[in-house]
């Protein structure tokens, strides 16, 4: 009764626990496309928005530099166009109210000179609005007569512009309907430019009136948003080129990461296998070599009806040391001895080799091919893969058929093309995808090795091989194999 309680606790025993669960695997191509992506993205936004920014204020500060000096170079020429005595600014004569604090200065001729100065302020293009401010913040003129007369209070940039005695610009895309000072004529289309230009006393060092602009520079505005589009495109381009250079480079790295890690787990598992496999193998030659010596003495004097049972023994003895043979044979190592191989040489051994059975099964060969074709490889490792190929086609054909040999020189001299395509009963689609997997067969008694084998040879020395099938139509073998002499050859 205990031990069914205990077997009941292991069963409910909960399976949550860390070395329980399986980790999942860490797919670097879709979290690196994520956060790449994000980071990408941001940087560039960051980027024109700061360059965007930078753009909007290095002009906005140019074009208010031009116009402050373009309007103090104004107010000079007419003082002295007005032949105004010196010492006295065209700053101290704005302001109508105090043209008696100039006694050396007519007032017909103050006022000449004051109007003849405001109708140029007045007339400045891409102009929306000009005000003009006595010292104590009152509107004396504007080009909105409704605003003249008005006390401007709690500007900052204004007091900005009187304390520290230089021009302040500031660029807004809409009107503040709170600011009175923004009562414009016509509204803005896009950008206009608020400018306040100190007006200076004789000395300098006195702000004594300021001339407040404001415009909507067209010319200005389309360099802006032309500046917009170059930056933003540029920025655009360049976050999307480096976000495919990099996506590229970290799906390349990640597939011969993915590649490294099966060919790593597959050189794992034949590690292991090959030393079972060598043990189990060398465990059973002999029991089987003893087998077969005893089913040969038994035969030649064993009846008639039990030697039918002696041959049976026979050729399953030497189908298990056929097992045995291509078990070992595929799970030796590969080593890098690379050789220049006489290819149509190999071809035509093979091809006498399995003469009998060709005939036997009524299988034609043929064969188009150059005059020469020498190709980097072993000769033991080649034979092993045409006598697989060979062995496949005879089996898929045992009603007869056609094999047909094609060996051609690839563009550029470096590479050679083989194929060999049969005309048997061909494959699933399900077992075409299957085939070059280690131990899967579709022959009756196959050990399926025969085309990993293949491929293990083939790319070990710089080659490829693939497989194309379809049922009732035959199977295509594809080899490509470097050349002696090219890049890779000896």
């Amino acid at each position: 009764m205990q031990m069914l309680n205990n077997d009941k606790v292991a069963r409910e025993a909960p399976t949550d626990q860390p070395w329980a669960r399986p980790q999942r695997q860490f797919n670097l191509l879709r979290w690196f496309s994520l956060v790449s992506l994000v980071i990408i993205a941001s940087v560039a936004a960051g980027l024109g928005y700061v360059s965007t920014a930078f753009v909007v204020r290095e002009s906005v500060e140019r074009d208010a530099m031009l116009t402050a000096q373009f309007i103090q170079a104004m107010a000079q020429a007419e003082v002295r166009h007005a032949r105004i005595a010196p010492g006295v600014t065209m700053g101290e004569l704005l302001d109508p109210r105090r043209d008696s604090s100039h006694p050396e200065v007519a007032a017909d001729v103050a006022a000449s000179a004051r109007v003849e100065f405001l109708e140029h302020v007045e007339h400045l293009p891409d102009t929306l609005l000009a005000n003009v401010y006595a010292l104590d913040r009152t509107i004396v003129w504007s080009t909105n007569p409704q605003l003249i007369g008005k006390k401007i209070e709690a500007d900052e940039d204004l007091d900005e512009s009187f304390e520290s005695r230089v021009p302040v610009s500031a660029s807004y895309h809409k009107a503040d309907d709170d600011r009175d000072e923004q009562k414009f004529l016509r509204e803005p289309d896009y950008l206009f430019i608020e400018n306040y230009i100190p007006m200076f006393s004789n000395d300098g060092t006195k702000v004594v009136s300021m001339v407040e602009v404001y415009k909507e520079p067209q010319d200005l505005v389309r360099r802006i948003q032309r500046g917009y589009v170059l930056i933003w495109s540029s920025t655009i381009i360049g976050g999307i080129l480096v976000y495919l250079g990099l996506f590229w480079i970290v799906r390349r790295g990640a597939g011969m990461l993915a590649t490294q890690q099966t060919q790593l787990i597959a050189s794992e598992t034949f590690v292991a296998l090959g030393e079972m496999s060598s043990a189990v193998a060398h465990s059973l030659r002999n029991p089987l070599a003893t087998i077969r010596s005893s089913a040969e003495l038994a035969h030649e004097v064993a009846s008639q009806p039990a030697q039918k049972n002696i041959d049976d023994i026979i050729s399953q003895v030497d189908r298990m040391s056929r097992w045995v043979r291509e078990l070992l044979v595929s799970l030796r190592p590969v080593h890098d001895d690379a050789e220049a191989v006489d290819l149509l040489a190999s071809i035509d051994d093979t091809r006498a080799a399995f003469a009998p059975q060709l005939k036997r099964n009524g299988v034609q060969v043929e064969m188009q091919a150059p005059d020469s074709a020498w190709v980097v490889s072993q000769p033991v490792l080649l034979t092993q893969i045409l006598n697989s190929l060979f062995s496949n086609a005879l089996e898929a054909m045992p009603s007869g058929g056609r094999l047909n040999i094609e060996v051609t020189l690839l563009a550029g001299g470096r590479q050679l093309h083989m194929l060999l395509s049969d005309t048997g009963k061909g494959m699933t689609q399900q077992q075409e995808r299957m085939v070059f997997k280690p131990f899967f067969t579709t022959k009756q008694g196959g050990l399926g090795v025969g085309l990993v084998l293949v491929k293990r040879i083939m790319e070990r020395f710089g080659g490829a091989v693939s497989l194309t099938s379809r049922e009732e139509e035959g199977t295509r073998v594809s080899l490509t194999f470097n050349v002696v002499g090219g890049d890779h050859g000896t």
